[in-house]
């Protein structure tokens, strides 16, 4: 404890781990601590005793007919990564993917009215889509031509629409798409969490659809990757990588205090009597509570079934998304996020089923009964409710620059976006992302 560092890492949350592994890569000098025996913090995954002992209550344990609690590593944070997306790209950039395996995740759905349907992202897919009568299916083709063929830096795919001023309402007016149409197309590829995105330049939206498009032209079935054995691998994949850069790990340490200077800078961490010093302080937002607001909550519940989920063609996983729109008054999506032995997170034949939303009511639970209708009989659940944090100021006066808790969409790229920030508010410069040439991964 007792040396100087450039940075302190508190926290082994997965945004903690990737920002730790790329300050090592930048030869930063990297101290990492965890006030928890384990890696992976609020994104840790878990054995079934444990999910017992942590969400049930000390001293609980199993009930008969789930298997053995060694097959599970459920993800307390659960989220499904895009194939073409930034995570991808900074574990490429890292190398880190030596040290994990993946398995792409067979099927994205969105609900509509009541029923799972597969969500088309190709002209041709549109075309075949449950989705859409006839005429709809001819003007949704246009469409994804559109967004394929569209490159930002060539004008002539533009057609002559500006996207960095109209808002993306008037790009569906100009294909003459149906509401429902825009729903599954907003939700399901785009992603966004609610509707506000329609009166927003539309670049981000089209670029979004892009990406998915792009990501599932990868392996064809669904945009999505996991890796086996749960999510739990990812921060500890990360800080492995540090620790090859010269990283210092301590788990079971906790910080008491974050040390400032006389001009209000962070000098040190203290913890346990003993003070290390350093010139920037990473962490989430459980290590510096009086410099963050609560911006919302989020519920969680995590379900174990015996069956598929109907009309996904008996997947073994798979996302589905339930828009705003298809629960009246609703203003954010719902996630359900489906694994499956064939991932290694549960015993065989059984099913994770991960619900999830932003919560707007005094009764979270009740909030997610279109999720519970969706997944079926259900053999043991466990809830988690747990508040939203954001940073309230930047970092750059202090040097503590805070992550944002995580949020409840079922994939990574928000939480990317949120490392891309922090490391831009660290440096002073975007994160550039390159790929090595020579890199197996990406051939």
């Amino acid at each position: 404890m007792d040396e100087e560092y450039d940075v302190i890492v508190l926290g082994t949350g997965l945004k903690e781990c990737i920002l730790s592994g790329l300050l090592s890569v930048a030869g930063k000098k990297v101290l990492h601590m965890d006030r928890n025996s384990y890696y992976g913090g609020e994104s840790a995954s878990l054995q079934l005793d444990q999910l017992y002992g942590q969400l049930k209550g000390p001293g609980e344990t199993p009930k008969g007919g789930l298997g053995s609690t060694r097959d599970y590593n459920v993800d307390l944070i659960p989220k499904f990564i895009m194939a073409g997306g930034v995570l991808v790209k900074m574990l490429l950039h890292t190398r880190v993917t030596r040290y994990l395996d993946f398995k792409q995740v067979v099927g994205s759905y969105v609900c509509q009215g009541g029923n799972v349907h597969k969500v088309p992202a190709t002209d041709g897919e549109a075309l075949k889509s449950s989705l859409m009568g006839w005429l709809e299916k001819r003007k949704a083709r246009n469409f994804f031509v559109f967004v394929q063929d569209f490159e930002e830096d060539q004008p002539s795919t533009h057609k002559g629409l500006d996207l960095r001023k109209i808002p993306m309402r008037e790009v569906f007016r100009h294909f003459n798409l149906s509401d429902n149409t825009i729903d599954f197309i907003g939700h399901g590829l785009a992603l966004h969490r609610d509707d506000s995105y329609l009166n927003k330049p539309a670049l981000e939206t089209v670029l979004r659809v892009k990406l998915y498009a792009d990501s599932l032209a990868r392996y064809g079935k669904s945009p999505y990757i996991y890796p086996l054995y749960g999510l739990g691998e990812l921060p500890q994949a990360f800080a492995r990588l540090s620790a090859v850069y010269g990283g210092t790990y301590m788990l079971n340490k906790p910080a008491d205090e974050i040390v400032y200077g006389d001009d209000g800078r962070v000098v040190g961490v203290c913890s346990e009597g003993e003070v290390a010093k350093c010139h920037m302080v990473v962490c989430d937002p459980s290590y510096a509570s009086e410099k963050v607001r609560k911006v919302g909550k989020g519920i969680r519940v995590i379900c174990i079934l015996s069956h598929p989920i109907r009309n996904t063609n008996n997947a073994d996983s798979c996302q589905i998304i339930i828009p705003q729109k298809q629960v009246p008054g609703r203003q954010h999506d719902i996630y359900i996020g489906v694994l499956s032995w064939s991932h290694n997170v549960c015993a065989e034949g059984k099913y994770i089923a991960i619900c999830s939303t932003t919560v707007e009511t005094d009764n979270p639970i009740a909030e997610l009964k279109p999720a519970f209708d969706v997944v079926g009989p259900i053999e043991e659940s466990f809830t988690i409710v747990s508040d939203i944090y954001e940073p309230v100021s930047d970092g750059k006066n202090d040097n503590v620059f805070i992550t944002t808790s995580y949020d409840a969409t079922s994939h990574f790229e928000t939480t990317c976006l949120d490392v891309l920030d922090v490391w831009k508010r660290m440096t002073g410069e975007e994160l550039q992302l390159t790929i090595p040439e020579d890199d197996d991964e990406n051939k």
